[in-house]
């Protein structure tokens, strides 16, 4: 096995320790040894050291030395495997509320295969006395700033009550599914559907125009309480019942599978950025009611694994679509309606790609985070 490929494969690991600052601000000399010595270690164990193969591998360590930060993973190569977007993505979701969201938002952002176009948001249950619709807002901008997103999608609010009026989220989402585009267009939620059924009754037509994408339901066949779906049933019968939008559905059963591990999002989430931090801190103050065991279930992130990554790694079924009865049980079948139904997600596929963006983006490794919007996107308010 050449030495200069040895030197090539086994570089990398031993950089992840260089490329942090010791607390005085300089690599010591003792970490250069014990860098220098599992070199040599890892080599001999392959083949015969030569000088050269030594110095090849230690020139580099020494160059990682002077790049703080880790910069050298971000700019060691410049041919890049080609990534560009395959649609258009309009965000809607409870940012108030479950961190989850806001996992999901900041993925859809920093992901260079769609477009983020466009965000609403909708209120949580009124009786939880926390964030409306407004507040969700605040917390959506203050995302996109802390990740630097520019230019940053609009952020239009929903109504603040379980209701199908003509609010400003409803208004743009009809605007965005009618304007012109090659890319096709992602409704995405994770939340119930108030704004979606909002803007479906303002204009129907746009339901040809977009594949809706839903966190929400019970477990098939036979459904049940969920809180999506709970918050505004009437939003969901409108959706389900009385359009033929598309429909791809992540019921309760399903999300469920999506648990992230405290320690992995402590040990490996947190330590990335300052941005980061800010999200992590997120998720230290459940509620009171919420008896947290070792996992934060990330529920919201099948949105960007079926619309940015692949859904090959996943397995649906093209299911009758069925009415919502009173207890939120599926009742009988809608003739001629179907719904993707996703019985099984891709957890690692996503938390693994999630973590990789943020890298990335903390080493300015990504040249466009999120493509820019078309000129006359931006002539709606944020």
């Amino acid at each position: 096995m050449p030495e200069r490929w040895l030197a090539r494969c086994y570089l990398p690991a031993l950089l992840v320790d260089l490329r942090t600052p010791a607390p005085s601000g300089e690599l010591s000399m003792n970490r250069h040894r014990e860098a220098l010595g599992a070199t040599r270690t890892l080599l001999t164990a392959h083949c015969t050291v030569t000088r050269r193969a030594l110095l090849h591998t230690a020139g580099g360590i020494a160059f990682a030395s002077c790049c703080p930060g880790g910069a050298v993973f971000a700019e060691t190569f410049t041919r890049r495997i080609p990534q560009a977007p395959s649609a258009r993505v309009i965000v809607d979701n409870d940012l108030g509320g479950d961190p989850d969201g806001l996992v999901a938002l900041a993925h859809q952002l920093l992901t260079p295969k769609t477009k983020t176009v466009l965000i609403t948001t909708t209120a949580l249950d009124p009786r939880s006395g926390k964030a409306r619709a407004a507040a969700a807002r605040e917390v959506a901008q203050e995302l996109m700033r802390r990740l630097e997103i520019e230019p940053a999608p609009p952020v239009e609010v929903g109504a603040e009550t379980p209701a199908t009026g003509a609010s400003p989220a409803a208004k743009a989402i009809v605007s965005e599914a009618m304007r012109d585009d090659p890319l096709p267009l992602f409704l995405t939620c994770g939340g119930p559907l108030t704004n979606v059924a909002a803007a479906l009754l303002l204009a129907p037509k746009i339901a040809q125009r977009m594949t809706l994408v839903w966190i929400g339901g019970g477990a098939y066949p036979h459904g049940g309480w969920e809180y999506n779906l709970a918050m505004d049933v009437d939003a969901a019968r409108h959706v389900i019942e009385h359009t033929d939008v598309p429909l791809w559905q992540v019921p309760q059963s399903t999300y469920r599978l999506m648990e992230y591990s405290i320690a992995e999002m402590t040990a490996d989430l947190r330590p990335i950025s300052p941005f980061t931090e800010w999200l992590y801190d997120r998720f230290t103050s459940p509620p009171d009611f919420i008896k947290l065991g070792g996992t934060w279930p990330l529920g919201d992130s099948p949105l960007v694994l079926v619309t940015a990554l692949s859904t090959e790694s996943s397995s649906y079924v093209n299911r009758a679509a069925r009415r919502i009865e009173a207890d939120l049980h599926y009742g009988a079948e809608i003739p001629g309606r179907s719904v993707r139904v996703f019985e099984s997600v891709d957890a690692r596929l996503v938390f693994a790609d999630f973590l990789a963006l943020l890298r990335l983006h903390a080493n300015k490794g990504v040249s466009s985070v999120s493509p820019p919007l078309q000129r006359g996107d931006q002539s709606r308010s944020s």
